[in-house]
């Protein structure tokens, strides 16, 4: 997102054992607590640490939204615990501390292994310590207390590269940079249940993002669908559907809303499309992640940190827009704060060149 943070610039450091595996790690602790984007691009250094400790059970200390998407769907993550609200963790709020009893909970696993993917660690790594594992590792900001093994936390690099570098501290490595997840037959019931059978072809468009910086215009995705001659299906939460419904209205041939699928079923309609047309959001990640090609309209600073690895399949549409278009702030000075407009910094993106990407995906 369009979010500004000091620069960080470090040295690794560890506890003198040096980076290989951990000896004897039957339980794992991975702190990472936040939106859909933000876990997919986790995925690969979890899948890292499963690959390295097959036998050890990964327990992903997060929201609830994890819990409720993660249980019994294939993938490297066992449980979950739901965090309660934790400053600078769960929460944005001040005066929110876990209770004593919580720690005393996760004490009780006895974790071998608790991993931080969670930011510079201002916040999250005395959480991390206070789970009491044996052996601690994650990313390290100037103003963070140090884990036993750590890496530097630098805002402008790859969020999934940058949780691999945390995965090698422990000795665990992967060859698969692009997150996979898997879409189960309770996705697809959900699917079916909801909207019935996907028509071939299909194009799905996502054309809501949490920060409105990061929103392509509606009537530029109703654009879009109106070159292709697919059918069309428009996605959004329910907090979205007002510009479901403009992105809709716009178009001149007929398209679906669909507001009211949970995360699996919207997995199962992802992966049932032939190309997903998605802002820099949660629901261009899931899509890439089920397998299906995207294109995501990207601001140049987002594509960093979040953008997809690989051309093949995914085609990041860019923004060079680096200054408020209202009042000039620099969007890439990591010294300065946000400023208070909310106009969108990719809408200088045109039709054509998303469209010519998409058609690219489709065969031309």
């Amino acid at each position: 997102m369009l979010r500004l943070r000091a620069r960080y610039v470090m040295t690794a450091r560890t506890d003198g054992s040096g980076n290989g595996p951990v000896d004897g790690v039957e339980r794992i602790a991975v702190l990472r607590a936040n939106a859909l984007g933000d876990y997919v691009v986790a995925v690969p250094a979890l899948d890292a640490l499963r690959r390295a400790y097959p036998g050890a059970a990964i327990t992903l200390l997060a929201n609830a939204w994890h819990a409720d998407f993660l249980t019994g769907r294939p993938g490297p993550v066992d449980d979950v615990v739901v965090l309660p609200p934790i400053t600078g963790l769960t929460t944005p709020e001040p005066g929110h501390a876990a209770p004593d009893a919580f720690y005393a909970g996760l004490a009780e696993r006895r974790f071998d292994l608790a991993v931080q993917i969670h930011g510079g660690g201002r916040h999250s790594n005395p959480f991390v310590r206070r789970l009491g594992a044996r052996v601690t590792a994650g990313l390290r900001a100037p103003d963070a207390e140090p884990l036993d093994r750590w890496a530097p936390y630098a805002y402008f690099q790859h969020e999934t590269l940058r949780f691999l570098e945390v995965a090698a501290l422990v000795g665990a490595a992967t060859d698969r940079v692009e997150p996979r997840i898997a879409v189960t037959d309770a996705d697809r019931a959900e699917l079916a249940a909801t909207l019935g059978e996907p028509p071939p072809g299909l194009v799905a468009l996502h054309p809501g993002a949490t920060d409105p910086r990061r929103r392509w215009p509606a009537a530029n995705f109703a654009a879009v669908a109106d070159r292709l001659g697919r059918p069309v299906v428009v996605t959004g939460t329910p907090a979205e559907e007002d510009l479901v419904m403009e992105t809709v209205a716009a178009a001149r041939d007929p398209a679906t809303p669909v507001l009211n699928l949970g995360l699996g079923g919207l997995a199962a309609l992802y992966e049932r499309c032939s190309v997903v047309v998605s802002n820099d959001t949660g629901s261009r990640h899931l899509a890439a992640a089920v397998g299906t090609p995207t294109v995501g309209i990207y601001w140049c600073g987002n594509l960093v940190n979040a953008g997809p690895l690989t051309r093949t399949r995914h085609r990041p549409v860019i923004s060079w827009t680096v200054a408020c278009p209202t009042c000039g702030a620099s969007g890439v000075d990591l010294t300065a704060g946000r400023c208070p407009h909310d106009p969108s910094w990719v809408d200088g993106v045109t039709v054509d060149e998303v469209a010519e990407q998409v058609h690219d995906l489709l065969g031309g």
